[in-house]
Formats: C-alpha cells, structure tokens, sequence
C-alpha cells in the first residue's frame, strides 16, 4: 500500500509531458516571448500554459492540457491526449472578461471553426499520444498550428475576417 496521493502517483507522466512539451514547442515559444506559468499546483492536473504580456495590461495566455491514462482496468490500451486553449484577457490568471477583446477558444476550434482550415478532424479536437514519438509529433503539430494561427490570433494581428476567402476554381 502507499501512501501517495493519486496525483502524487501520476507525477511522472505530467512531468514527462511538460519535458517533452518544453523540448518540442519551449524554443519556439520562448522566442516569440512566451513563458512556461511556474504554477506547480495546475501541473498536477496536467495544466501547463505559457504566458506573454500584451499591451495595456493584457496577457496572452497558450494552455496544455493533457489527460495522460495509465493502464489499468477501466482504461486498458487508451491513448493519453492533450487540447490546447488560447486565452487573451485582461484579468488575473486568464479569467473571464466583460471586455470586448477578451476571447478564449481552443486551438482547434479557432484553426477548424473560425478559420475553416480543415487540418485537424474537428473543431474539438483533442491530440492523442502512446509513446515519446507520437506525443513529439502530436506536439509539434499543435504547436505549429500555435505559431501559425494562435500566437497572431492572440496578438490581434490576425483574425478570420482578415483572410480572403478561397478563389474558386470554376
């Protein structure tokens, strides 16, 4: 018997995740002024999001969240996953704003949904992963999808009603 806190015991695997989030999009991101948040408590859950300030007191805020399944009877065989929600806001902590800049929307929603960017299977997707390769090429996936749509997006410098719509081809 141990005395571990369930989340104590599952430590490893988020640890893992966050080494390999850092080592797969932290250079890039750390780049573009982007900051992992030190906020161990969230880390337990498998909550890692990654801080830029914007102008006038707005921050840009790029979360993972990652449900890692271990094997065991109720979840044999099921692959661990992650979604990525992008918050700009103008409150603490990414809270919730009355202001009219404040948005919040999951990667997947704002490429598939907003963009009409067919990339992913669905406006709610969620990244799945089994082992170190999938999970690196599942993170540099969503994290290029970051960087391409995510980080102008929060930034205010792209928006779904600034791209020309697709050019027919009749």
């Amino acid at each position: 018997m141990t005395d571990q806190h369930p989340f104590e015991m599952r430590q490893p695997d988020q640890d893992y995740f966050k080494g390999v989030l850092l080592t797969v999009v932290g250079q890039a991101f750390s780049a573009a002024d982007y900051e992992l948040a030190h906020e161990p408590f969230q880390w337990l859950s498998g909550r890692y999001r990654f801080v830029k300030a914007l102008d006038d007191a707005w921050h840009a805020y790029i979360e993972f969240q990652v449900l890692v399944y271990t094997d065991n009877a109720y979840a044999a065989g099921m692959p661990s996953r992650f979604r990525v929600t992008l918050i700009r806001s103008d409150r603490a902590g990414g809270k919730a704003s009355p202001h009219e800049h404040y948005a919040k929307r999951t990667l997947s929603e704002l490429v598939v949904g907003d963009f009409g960017v067919a990339i992913l299977p669905s406006a709610d997707h969620w990244w799945s992963f089994h082992d170190t390769t999938s999970l690196g090429n599942a993170l540099a996936e969503a994290g290029h999808l970051v960087v391409g749509y995510g980080m102008p997006w929060l930034q205010g410098d792209l928006s779904p009603d600034s791209v020309p719509p697709a050019l027919d081809k009749d």
